[in-house]
């Protein structure tokens, strides 16, 4: 959910709307801290605290905000099993925001700032309905935080999404772009055939009319993600040697079999592509667990095996980073 694009359109929509924020957490807890939720004067919300009681909670004690005049700025501080009988055990914090018409401008530049990648911000949480946020300079990284600390709220919004390398607009392929439209992936989907594409593609998906693996991934950046699983086992080949000999994208996967990965293993050393390159091809994607090939369901389990795969590639990049800024200080 695009936070501030939200707020802005249920102001337009509303009159105001409720901000809560999830700024701490204690034990186990349904999100982290950063997750959000938009909450109209009716109860109508957007996002997601995590659901069930918390949320449920939540969305009454926003409603009753939204009715206070003069309006305030909020905390709660909420035990999850003493206060609401769920068993997960923490605490969480939440803070509690009213936004009405004369946050417009506001709303406005935050929304049009989180529209060009993520972003951070820090405010003083004191008197006022909400807190007045002013933007830092440089690009905040990984997912949404938000944190109270001496009375100052620091927070990220947006995330930095994996670029993926999609080749391939079949059955599959189109399974998977629909998967991931709500996921924080950049897909740049390929195909050369002409009509390939269908007409509405999600935000997060551009379509690219190209034959050469090769030159499409020199182009692409770093760290990101490829995919191949276009109509032909030949172009599959080409675009899984092209990412594997390149060495800068940390999950290259084919759609496929044992079958396949044995004959793309042979064809990738007579290549003269490393060893080390070849044992880290995932193929067949998704692994085998699931033995639907429904295109639905191939798409669900390699959406599972892509975030998996983010999860881990950007916790080990952060280890490296910090590891590096260490020794820099050193």
């Amino acid at each position: 959910m695009r936070v501030w694009e939200t707020v802005g359109r249920a102001i337009e929509e509303a009159g105001r709307c409720a901000l809560v924020t999830v700024v701490a957490v204690e034990g186990s807890a349904p999100r982290e801290a950063g997750a959000r939720l938009v909450v109209r004067p009716d109860g109508g919300f957007s996002g997601t605290i995590g659901g069930g009681t918390l949320e449920w909670r939540a969305i009454a004690e926003a409603t009753a905000a939204l009715a206070r005049v003069p309006a305030r700025l909020e905390r709660q501080s909420v035990a999850l099993g003493p206060d609401l009988g769920q068993c997960c055990g923490g605490r969480v914090g939440l803070l509690y925001e009213v936004f009405t018409g004369e946050a417009r401008a506001e709303v406005r530049a935050l929304a049009e700032r989180e529209a060009a990648g993520p972003f951070a911000t820090e405010g003083a949480v004191g008197a006022g309905a909400r807190v007045a946020r002013t933007v830092l300079a440089g690009a905040a990284a990984g997912a949404p935080t938000a944190t109270i600390a001496d009375g100052t709220l620091a927070e990220t919004f947006g995330a930095a999404a994996r670029p993926l390398h999609l080749f391939g607009a079949g059955h599959v392929g189109r399974a998977l772009v629909l998967a991931l439209a709500p996921l924080p992936f950049a897909v740049t989907w390929v195909d050369p055939r002409p009509g390939a594409f269908p007409s509405h593609l999600p935000a997060n998906a551009v379509p690219l009319a190209a034959g050469d693996p090769g030159a499409v991934l020199a182009a692409a950046a770093d760290g990101g993600f490829v995919l191949a699983m276009t109509h032909s086992h030949a172009l599959d080949l080409a675009v899984v040697a092209a990412a594997l000999a390149a060495g800068r994208f940390p999950h290259v996967g084919v759609i496929g079999s044992a079958t396949k990965r044995a004959r793309f293993e042979r064809q990738l050393r007579a290549a003269g592509i490393a060893e080390e390159q070849i044992a880290g091809l995932v193929c067949p994607i998704g692994g085998t667990a699931v033995r639907s090939k429904l295109p639905a369901a191939i798409a669900a389990t390699t959406v599972a095996e892509l975030l998996a795969a983010d999860e881990a590639h950007a916790a080990a990049t952060i280890v490296k980073d910090r590891a590096w800024a260490r020794g820099a200080a050193g």
